[in-house]
């Protein structure tokens, strides 16, 4: 698996072992075979929830963008996908099966059985001179980061499991102003740095206000051609000195430095739309062995997040329900 080029990180060993670690899943990777010789891979781990075993390449919840197969050009990704149900329901005894892979297309599996949807994200072409890159941001964004510097804002590179307490706590504060809680817990944060950040596969970032307080944090992934953005977290007191834009800046700097031709913004706000990244649209495919498993994942995704909401409004007071604002 070492030697296929171009995978994203979510194909890595050791992302694969963190989502090993903090869902009790069993890691897959299978070759997959044309007229008997292999000519790719399939990447994925198998949970069991409510007692079903589902095969997730990824599953929602896994903080995962995608997996899926790793093919040369030539191979198809629709006749690999067309495989994949016979080796989920039969080998694996699985009795549902999530996939998404950003070299399928929407549309390309129409026809195998499989249900369907897409969301949005942005790309950064980062291929080109750094200044190509900053012209290409919108001038407030532009605007920004300018700011920040003449501010005496500074963005340094962070390291340790300790990061996570510092980028968790100011987290729950950006979650708290929305009436909400954090959708995943401190020790998969701490799991993450554990597993990738020996690889170099993970870059930790701290905005460092003038004074030397840290008012913002973020964490970008990355792995041969391909950086997503994780997660980041700011102090709402610090916005005007334009953290989030100098840290954003600087990982685009970063990873470029290092081969990096694409950042994944890892959705479509107006926020990340400074940026100036291209619209794509990543669709997700699943199928189960029996009719009924597809609604039930849509209920327990609804009261996943329904008692996000009551938790949230819980720790902030709120006794009368509200729509909350929308996490970008």
């Amino acid at each position: 698996m070492a030697a296929v080029a171009d995978r994203v990180v979510f194909q890595t060993r050791e992302w694969l072992d963190f989502v090993a670690r903090t869902q009790n899943a069993d890691p897959v990777v299978a070759a997959v075979l044309r007229d008997g010789e292999r000519v790719g891979y399939f990447t994925g781990l198998v949970i069991r929830r409510l007692g079903v075993r589902i095969l997730g390449s990824p599953f929602p919840g896994w903080t995962t963008a995608s997996m899926g197969f790793t093919l040369p050009p030539g191979v198809s990704h629709r006749d690999a996908a067309a495989a994949l149900p016979d080796f989920a329901f039969g080998p694996l005894r699985c009795l549902f099966v999530e996939l998404v892979d950003r070299g399928i297309a929407p549309g390309e599996l129409e026809g195998l059985g499989f249900d369907s949807e897409a969301h949005l994200t942005l790309e950064v072409d980062l291929s080109g001179d750094e200044t190509a890159i900053f012209d290409r941001m919108s001038s407030a964004c532009r605007r920004a980061v300018r700011k920040a510097e003449k501010s005496g804002v500074g963005v340094e590179v962070a390291s340790g499991p300790g990061f996570a307490e510092e980028y968790y706590e100011q987290l729950r504060g950006v979650f708290a102003r929305q009436s909400l809680v954090p959708t995943y817990d401190l020790e998969r944060v701490r799991e993450l740095i554990r597993c990738l950040e020996p690889s170099g596969d993970l870059l930790l970032l701290r905005c460092l206000a003038p004074d030397g307080r840290c008012i913002a944090t973020s964490l970008f992934p990355a792995h041969d051609r391909t950086a997503y953005f994780w997660g980041g977290a700011s102090q709402r007191t610090d916005q005007i000195l334009r953290p989030n834009e100098a840290m954003f800046w600087y990982a685009m700097r970063y990873w470029r430095e290092r081969g990096v031709r694409v950042l994944d913004l890892a959705g479509a706000s107006e926020f990340k739309r400074r940026f100036g990244g291209a619209e794509v649209w990543v669709p997700s495919f699943t199928r189960s062995r029996f009719r009924g498993l597809t609604s039930m994942r849509s209920l327990a995704q609804a009261a996943v997040q329904a008692r996000q909401r009551w938790q949230g409004r819980r720790l902030a007071g709120v006794t009368a329900p509200e729509e909350p604002a929308k996490a970008g």
